[in-house]
């Protein structure tokens, strides 16, 4: 998806005094005791905030967090609270979304101030994609930014209408994001490999298609690699195989031979008696596990194997963690990786939520070259697919 159409924070002209909406990504997790345990996506916001409200915008932020059921839990007050923090400065927070105390606050806004309006989840519009909840939206704003590439990939009203109604343009983040993943799919140096992991082949089978157009090498890991090691004949022993899957296993797997692409899979597995954090573990090949073993990560001799393959390479992509990183027992061979692919001098870029957390537990996200702050919106992007809330900014009103 070409990104050249969109409007940036460097077509606004003046907008001091302006109420400037903007759609924000700040889903973080958060512990029982109320505290947000990864700040990352309120960190990637901070550049488009700050730039705003130094030009004298009135900035009025709207996000959603986790999946509320109606209205109540999963506030943003917790938010608000953080980001003030990080920039230094107050920033207001309404219990609203669309109705009257939203309106007032917007109204009482000064220029160079912050407004954070209550989870838009909370309102059943948003995810409907409901018209009349984005025209209610759109009121309260004079021009609208997209800063949540997260959520890019949704229909959602805050993503994909407003910018029908306001003039939109897209923030630092949204705009980083899809300048560095659209390299990866129009023009990425080459050697250029996809590092792929994670639970599921059913999940990536669009994206393993995609890959296989570009890539010249692939290394698959994580519980997907027990379908594609089933697929070449292993017995995986009691490991997590989709059995519906094999066969797609196989034709990917025979697409890339045709494509003379190499295909790296793990040698040597951590295979443990039962899938629970301290099942008793060995180190075994595929076609070896017992009837009661199952293959919870990649052996450590496997993934110096897999990074000597790409020592060479100039673009490195990777989604997904090759083992139950959350447990220690089955860590070492994403934490392996990740330290591993932080010495390489290609350009790293990671995506996916599981990778983003293995690369910050192991303390290298720093020394890779990007990190996407967008899942499901990366691998969309990836696929070739137009998301929803790049589309309605290249159409958006002009002012």
């Amino acid at each position: 998806m070409s990104s050249h159409a969109v409007r940036t924070l460097d077509d606004l002209g003046a907008i001091a005094g302006k109420r400037i909406l903007v759609r924000v990504d700040f889903n973080v997790p958060v512990d029982d005791a109320g505290q947000i345990t990864d700040d990352t996506r309120i960190q990637g916001a901070l550049p488009t905030i700050r730039e705003l409200v130094q030009a004298g915008g009135r900035v009025i932020l709207m996000s959603h967090r986790g999946r509320p059921k109606g209205w109540g839990g999963a506030s943003l007050d917790v938010v608000a609270n953080r980001l003030a923090e990080l920039l230094g400065t107050k920033v207001a927070f309404v219990d609203d979304v669309v109705g009257e105390a939203a309106g007032k606050a917007v109204a009482d806004l000064s220029a160079g101030q912050v407004l954070l309006l209550q989870n838009l989840r909370y309102e059943a519009g948003e995810k409907a994609g409901d018209r009349l909840f984005a025209q209610k939206l759109a009121r309260l704003g004079d021009v609208y930014v997209n800063d949540a590439f997260g959520t890019a990939h949704r229909a959602d009203a805050s993503v994909a209408l407003v910018p029908e109604i306001l003039p939109g343009y897209a923030g630092r983040l949204l705009m980083r994001e899809l300048e560095v993943l659209g390299h990866l799919v129009t023009d990425a140096a080459h050697p250029y490999w996809a590092i792929i992991g994670g639970s599921k082949v059913s999940d990536k089978v669009s994206l393993l298609g995609a890959l296989l157009t570009k890539v010249d090498g692939l290394i698959v890991g994580g519980g997907m690699a027990n379908t594609f090691l089933s697929a070449q004949g292993y017995d995986m022993g009691a490991s997590r195989v989709e059995p519906d899957a094999v066969n797609l296993a196989r034709d990917l797997l025979s697409r890339a031979h045709e494509r003379k692409i190499t295909v790296v899979l793990p040698r040597e597995v951590v295979a443990a008696q039962g899938f629970r954090e301290d099942a008793p573990a060995r180190v075994a090949a595929p076609g070896t596990l017992r009837a009661d073993e199952m293959a919870l990560d990649v052996a450590a001799s496997s993934v110096d194997e897999m990074l000597q393959q790409v020592h060479n390479a100039k673009t490195i992509f990777w989604n997904g963690p090759l083992g139950v990183f959350e447990w220690e027992r089955f860590q070492e061979g994403t934490m392996r990786m990740a330290h591993g692919l932080a010495e390489l001098s290609a350009e790293v870029v990671v995506g996916g939520g599981d990778s983003v957390a293995a690369v910050r537990r192991a303390g290298v996200s720093d020394r890779l070259a990007h990190i996407s702050t967008g899942g499901g919106a990366a691998l969309e992007l990836l696929e070739g697919k137009t998301l929803p809330g790049v589309a309605a900014l290249m159409t958006s009103p002009k002012e």
